[in-house]
């Protein structure tokens, strides 16, 4: 079986690391410290999700011991609510979900887990019509809805105008209502301005959410898709403790990568995942603790069935993981593979994942413009963790000098390769120890492949 090539050092201790570099002010807001870990139904079930078939993913995420390594959210994506209460807030389907959200949210909350729901903002053309009472007020719906401009990037929605004092109201209501029900998570789509479908401006809304959260009794994370704007970067970062920074990773329709061209069920391919190589560069300044990039969901799982070859696996979970992305599997959990099991229960990868210290790539002269990238991040003890990637469709040698790193970092790893006290170095997959080469870093990659190792101080 063809792997990709990984070697590390064991990481630096929690306490020694550096802490990231942002000029813009995080959520006040107990949840986000950590990039959260967890599952999320769309890639898997789409707008189908049940009370079964969510539970079940719970369940098996137990079954396979992914709670002891952090995985611990179980969202619901679309498909979960049916219409609005006489409040206008979004009510459960009953027949999908008997017990309610509230049921689910106690049912999680007993096995460990915690609990996340979907969302869009604005006014649905539905909502309108039904023109509820806001409560705790005498306004309608109707009253805080401006129907010349979008709600959302969706389509047939409308913006809240919040000249109204009641649009405040409603935004409180919807977040005590999710507060009752014990909900963790709340992912927010078709937020604007960013992709979608149509122009819209949600960022009143959002600083609304945020205001609204940050009274609730318990935290709740507020992640934002899809595809957020980077111009409107420090607001997201400050109302939000996580946003999308490219479209959907799903493969929806034929994958040119799909064991069999007549089955169209990878649940992506790697021409989605290279994307997000050069698209989360601009983002990272803004990645730290309260908020951080999203990648989209993790598609690995199920082998075969994810769209990937082990070392596109490989290199996918290790982007993620040095970027200090949420880590949020879309796969069918009852049917783990092995394989993806031991990838994505790398405690050393989850390690640099939760430390909070995204990498940066690397601007070396020789692989600028080419398919071959180098990440750094550097920790508070000198330290460093180096992962180099063949974006190629061909197998590449890729030799990075000591020294053309200690150019970048200000260090002298160099000299000390080359001293009689050679560095070693550890495999984080393997488990093996190499002793550095006094010279170089020379790596034989494979297509898609990577390599990722820590640097000593």
């Amino acid at each position: 079986m063809r792997f990709a090539l990984f070697l590390a050092l064991a990481l630096v201790p929690a306490s020694l690391l550096a802490q990231p570099q942002t000029h813009t002010k995080a959520p006040a807001n107990a949840a986000g410290a950590h990039p959260y870990m967890g599952w999320s139904s769309w890639s898997l079930i789409r707008d189908h999700p049940t009370e079964e078939n969510i539970k079940a993913q719970a369940d098996a995420l137990l079954a396979n011991h992914l709670l002891d390594f952090g995985y611990r959210y179980i969202n619901v994506d679309d498909g979960w609510s049916d219409g609005f209460d006489d409040h206008g807030i979004p009510k459960p389907n009953l027949t999908r979900f008997p017990d309610g959200m509230d049921g689910m949210a106690k049912y999680m909350h007993a096995h460990g887990l915690k609990f996340g729901i979907y969302l869009n903002p604005g006014i649905t053309a539905t909502l309108l019509k039904q023109n509820p009472v806001i409560a705790g007020t005498t306004a309608h719906i109707a009253d805080i809805t401006d129907t010349t401009q979008a709600g959302s990037t969706r389509r047939n929605s409308f913006r809240i105008d919040f000249s109204k004092p009641a649009a405040k109201a409603y935004i409180r209501s919807q977040v005590q209502q999710f507060d009752r029900w014990g909900i963790d998570y709340v992912k927010f789509d078709f937020v604007g301005p960013g992709g979608g479908n149509v122009p819209a401006d949600n960022r009143e809304e959002l600083r609304q959410w945020h205001a609204a959260i940050a009274h609730a009794s318990r935290p709740i994370w507020l992640e934002l898709s899809n595809w957020l704007s980077i111009d409107q970067a420090p607001l997201w970062r400050s109302t939000a403790n996580g946003w999308r920074i490219e479209n959907d990773i799903e493969c929806y329709g034929p994958c040119d990568n799909a064991t069999d061209p007549a089955i169209h069920g990878n649940l992506t391919t790697w021409s989605k995942v290279a994307l997000r190589f050069n698209d989360v560069v601009r983002w990272i300044p803004y990645a730290g603790p309260g908020g951080w990039n999203d990648l989209d969901t993790l598609e690995l799982g199920n082998g075969d069935r994810d769209g990937l070859t082990p070392a596109e696996r490989q290199s996918m979970f290790t982007l993620w993981t040095i970027s200090c992305a949420p880590l949020y599997l879309g796969s069918d959990l009852t049917k783990m593979d092995a394989d993806d099991l031991k990838l994505i229960t790398n405690r050393d990868l989850i390690a640099i994942d939760q430390a909070g210290v995204p990498a940066r790539p690397l601007d070396i002269q020789h692989l600028r413009r080419k398919q071959q990238q180098a990440w750094l991040t550097t920790y508070r003890d000198g330290s460093a963790v180096l992962a180099v990637f063949n974006l190629d469709s061909a197998p590449t040698t890729v030799k990075l000098s000591w020294s053309e790193i200690d150019a970048l970092r200000d260090t002298t790893f160099a000299a000390r390769a080359a001293s009689a006290h050679r560095p070693t170095l550890h495999d984080l997959v393997s488990g093996a120890d190499t002793i550095a080469d006094p010279a170089d870093l020379t790596l034989q990659l494979e297509p898609h492949a990577s390599h990722i190792v820590r640097i000593p101080q």
